[in-house]
């Protein structure tokens, strides 16, 4: 009566009537998993997450590898050098990709975002897994190319455990107090977020690296 050619022809035919006659009003999923796909992928953003894994993974590999070269011999990288280079890849990745997944590269910047409402909730997941991915694949390639250094850019107190916490607590706020600034105040000029932001980790990077 039917072939399996015409049993296969009908299955493909009717769909396609379907999406032609229902597709503009219900979108023709006809199908559960369908329907879920389009969910996830709705709220899953696929450019910002590649996104923000090149741009942390370019901030890790840059940084640490800088501080591995500085500590394994200042004559390649001195500590100046080194805290420059920390800004300018911020200010670089800030540039490069900051319209598109808005360039936090901190999974500490994503969940201030979130707290202040200035990005969705639901995103934050998929951020945290790009921002750890690419540091972690920054260092595995890092481990690899700068062999036999060991020490990738571990940094470790000069002073006492006292005056490291506090150190790291003002430089901490200082990078997230100018970071929240220009990027959530829209009296803030845009365009000079990068050079602010960069700014700020270089700075603090010769204040307390």
């Amino acid at each position: 009566m039917i072939s399996q050619l015409g049993q296969s022809v009908a299955g493909g035919l009717i769909v396609t009537v379907m999406i032609y006659a229902v597709g503009h009003i219900s979108g023709a999923h006809m199908n559960p998993a369908v329907t879920l796909a389009f969910a996830v992928l709705r709220h899953f953003p696929w450019i910002q997450v590649v996104a923000e894994a090149i741009a942390t993974f370019l901030l890790v590999f840059v940084t640490c590898g800088a501080a591995a070269l500085s500590k394994n011999d200042q004559r390649m990288i001195s500590q100046l050098g080194q805290s420059v280079a920390g800004g300018l890849i911020v200010t670089v990745m800030i540039y490069a990709v900051g319209h598109i997944s808005g360039a936090h590269m901190n999974p500490a910047v994503t969940l201030a975002f979130a707290v202040l409402r200035h990005f969705p909730w639901i995103q934050v997941p998929f951020y945290w897994s790009a921002q750890i991915s690419g540091a972690v694949m920054a260092s595995f390639i890092l481990r690899q190319l700068l062999h036999p250094i060991t020490n990738l850019g571990t940094t470790t107190p000069s002073g006492t455990p006292l005056q490291a916490l506090v150190m790291e607590i003002v430089v901490t706020f200082c990078m997230m107090f100018v970071t929240l600034a220009v990027a959530t105040d829209t009296k803030a000029v845009g365009e000079l977020a990068g050079l602010a932001v960069g700014s700020s980790v270089c700075i603090t990077s010769i204040l307390a690296g």
